[in-house]
């Protein structure tokens, strides 16, 4: 018998967006007769990200506790209130087998529900530091899946499965050849290729970064291929010339990583995961704006197994060209940084969490 019902939560951002979609993919591939529905918060990506992708999703009226004290905040318990009745009547109108949370605030009051209906669920936390929301469902979980170790520092050990985090399909046979992936983006064949990524949506301090230092790349003979991201292409664009290309976003990842040489990127848990598998040298420039600082933990995890290079935004003017030229000099650095952070990679996770969610199945 296939045909179960599962209910997945998580967005807010796209990396808690991204894996459930992988997650319900691969359900969807073993099941196909299922029925799949995503609970999502009102008002952010995901409402328009899970529909495109194929699946149906409701939202809740919830958002994150802010850090400062505002109206938001004065609201939080009027919507949690809101959301834990929804989620309870979406739950008896779905009646799902399994539910699955990905993180976010969505997820809260819906696995709360849930635990309370008796239905088994499955966390999937993708960073190093487990988010507030999983580590208050943690108690009654089924399962948790992590990518790192380490993590019964917040979760109960024997929960815990390290199965690494879902990647998209298209990365996990990077077997482009780098002559064609080069001339994808009329780069030069003889020289080495610095790829910079800030997100989807851009870096703002990443892009000042790169922009104060196109001088210091022209002197090393390398070029760019700069993701500026959507909201700062307009800013960015009149930099574009034979040795840097800028692009608001690269539709084509798989080709972007098989030219570079390089890569200077934030430190997301999916970014993270898929330069993992990619097996590059990379510079990590960790975003300070984020909920618990999840990047720089995460970038640092890399660090210490040698597998990359950190650099805080407040060291960069300091430390950048130093750091930076100094890996370029160095090829036995970049082989031993691609080699580590290889090693690191988990490309099946996808399909361990799955079999980890089909061992709740009834």
């Amino acid at each position: 018998m296939g045909n179960y019902r599962f209910i997945l939560s998580g967005g807010g951002t796209g990396g808690h967006i991204y894996p459930a979609i992988a997650i319900a993919n691969e359900l969807k591939r073993r099941y196909p007769e299922s029925e799949f529905l995503f609970v999502g918060a009102k008002d952010k990506m995901e409402m328009e990200k899970v529909p495109k992708a194929g699946f149906k999703i409701e939202g809740l009226w919830i958002s994150g506790l802010q850090r400062k004290l505002t109206w938001k905040n004065i609201m939080f318990p009027l919507k949690l209130i809101s959301s834990l009745i929804r989620a309870g009547k979406i739950l008896k109108k779905f009646n799902p087998d399994v539910a699955i949370g990905t993180g976010g605030f969505a997820s809260g009051p819906l696995l709360k529900k849930a635990a309370q209906r008796n239905v088994p669920y499955v966390l999937q936390e993708q960073n190093s530091f487990a988010g507030i929301t999983n580590k208050l469902l943690a108690a009654k979980a089924n399962r948790i899946c992590v990518a790192y170790e380490n993590m019964e520092r917040f979760f109960p050990k024997e929960k815990i499965v390290k199965t690494g985090n879902p990647v998209r399909a298209d990365l996990v046979s990077i077997e482009t050849d780098k002559q064609n992936s080069l001339s994808f983006f009329e780069l030069d064949q003889n020289k080495k290729t610095i790829l910079i990524l800030g997100g989807s949506l851009g870096a703002r301090r990443v892009n000042q970064l790169i922009e104060s230092k196109l001088g210091f790349f022209k002197n090393q003979g390398v070029q760019l291929l700069w993701q500026c991201g959507k909201l700062y292409w307009e800013d960015y664009k009149n930099h574009e010339s034979e040795t840097v290309k800028v692009k608001a976003f690269v539709n084509r990842m798989d080709l972007a990583y098989s030219a570079a040489d390089v890569i200077i990127s934030r430190a997301g848990a999916g970014s993270v995961s898929e330069l993992c598998l990619v097996g590059k040298p990379v510079l990590f420039i960790p975003s300070p704006n984020v909920a618990e600082d999840h990047q720089t933990k995460n970038a640092k995890a890399l660090e210490i197994e040698n597998a990359a290079l950190v650099l805080k935004e407040s060291e960069l003017d300091e430390k950048f060209e130093s750091v930076f030229s100094q890996l370029l000099a160095s090829k036995e650095e970049q082989e031993m940084l691609g080699a580590n952070i290889k090693r690191m990679a988990l490309p099946q996770a996808t399909e361990h969490i799955v079999d980890e969610i089909e061992k709740l199945l009834k």
